[in-house]
């Protein structure tokens, strides 16, 4: 058997991929979430919060339920279905860094949920400080002169 034989026979007993189905689960799922921001938004609009204020409590709120969501074991469920619709908004990040957490809760909470929390999370968290920092100190030399 040549090499361009098997390769269509592996083509042929390969299943499927149902990316037409896939998309439109992490079209309508990703939406849902973001749609959800957008109440969220009004919400705290018609609270009476600043505009930069409301979309700073939204995407806390965000956040917060995805980790709330992940705690439950849900967040994944949702994801098996939605894809990268789960993943594309904030609540994939706050994912993210929420289920190794999870995963090692039984080591304790400083090796287990301290360590691990970072594992995917931590080269994102420490370019944004470490950036932040250097704007910051670059920002106030400036002010000075």
């Amino acid at each position: 058997m040549t090499e361009k034989e098997y390769g269509k026979l592996v083509q042929s007993l390969s299943p499927r991929s149902p990316i037409k189905k896939d998309c439109f689960h992490a079209f309508w799922i990703g939406g849902l979430i973001c749609v959800l921001g957008q109440l969220a938004m009004n919400g705290y609009l018609a609270l009476g919060l600043e505009k930069t204020d409301a979309s700073t409590a939204t995407c806390m709120s965000l956040i917060a339920l995805s980790a709330f969501l992940t705690g439950l074991s849900l967040y994944d469920n949702i994801a098996k279905h939605a894809g990268a619709g789960t993943l594309v908004p904030i609540t994939g990040f706050a994912n993210a860094v929420v289920a190794p957490a999870i995963e090692f809760k039984t080591e304790g909470f400083i090796l287990g949920v301290g360590a691990k929390m970072f594992t995917i999370a931590g080269p994102v968290i420490v370019y944004g400080v470490v950036a932040s920092v250097v704007y910051g100190v670059v920002y106030w030399i400036t002010t000075l002169l």
